[in-house]
């Protein structure tokens, strides 16, 4: 591990001066969160031929990863729920009707899940400018869901999740810092920074930023950048305002995205374990 990332850290504070976007007024970090966004369209190619549909049914302990979404954000009061579907999104509304969630949750189609995941996020602009602070979530992560608790709880306006045992190589999305502030968010870095940790692929965002997010996702599309992925989009508010994002530490707390193959076999082996000791 990067020795920078050995330093203890807990929570990087943002400003809490709030802005307006678009005629909505942001809110406080105290402000009840109730909905969320998950992103499930993706095909999961990286995981290979055996994977034979959406990688949020994948089970662990006899549980889809879809099933232990929906049940930490209930545990947490968060009932409207907008999944993004597409690749065999019919076994995802199936399963959503077993788990008993079928009026709490909105299906929204992403016909083009094939392209980058940036067309997922922006599908979601009804959830994006509905005015009230959300989660936005990766669909293919194990986790415990303390995470989510420490999302919520978070100081600042809007919070990205970070871990600083990270892995090597270009595969994470790194959330990078000079001093306490964060000046740049991707697999590659362009920025000089001092020390980074990678990112869970969860955040909280305030109802303004939520917008301005719904507004990048449109840009790129009308630049024709339809193969971006959606983090992207997030990169650039973040450069633009970054006194506007904190960073909440959750090193220690079980996790893992998923895919490839060797990711599940981490899942199954050592995530999964950890979380039925939690």
């Amino acid at each position: 591990m990067d020795a920078s990332l050995a330093r203890p850290r807990s929570i990087i504070l943002a400003s809490r001066n709030c802005k307006t976007n678009a005629g909505i007024p942001d809110v406080s970090a105290s402000a009840p969160v109730t909905s969320a966004i998950i992103l499930a369209a993706g095909v999961g190619r990286r995981l290979g031929p055996d994977q034979d549909g959406p990688k949020v049914l994948l089970k662990f302990g006899g549980e889809s990863l879809l099933s232990r979404h929906l049940s930490a954000l209930g545990r947490h009061g968060i009932e409207e729920i907008s999944i993004t579907v597409g690749f065999q999104q019919e076994l995802i509304v199936a399963e959503v009707e077993r788990l008993g969630w079928s009026g709490r949750v909105r299906f929204v189609q992403n016909p083009d899940y094939r392209k980058g995941s940036l067309l997922s996020l922006a599908v979601q602009e009804k959830a994006l400018r509905a005015g009230r602070p959300l989660l936005l979530m990766d669909g293919d992560v194990l986790y415990d869901d303390r995470m989510i608790s420490a999302l919520m709880d978070a100081a600042g306006e809007n919070i990205l999740l970070l871990d600083r045992e990270i892995e090597p190589g270009d595969e994470p999305v790194k959330i990078c810092f000079r001093s306490d502030t964060i000046v740049d968010f991707r697999k590659v870095p362009e920025h000089a920074h001092d020390r980074y940790g990678e990112s869970v692929g969860f955040f909280r965002l305030s109802p303004g930023m939520a917008a301005r997010l719904a507004d990048r996702c449109a840009a790129h599309i009308a630049a024709g950048h339809l193969h971006l992925e959606y983090e992207e989009a997030l990169r650039d508010l973040i450069l633009a305002e970054p006194h506007r994002f904190a960073a909440r530490d959750v090193t220690g707390l079980p996790w893992v995205e998923i895919d490839f193959p060797a990711d599940v076999a981490r899942a199954r082996d050592e995530i999964l374990t950890q979380l039925q000791a939690a």
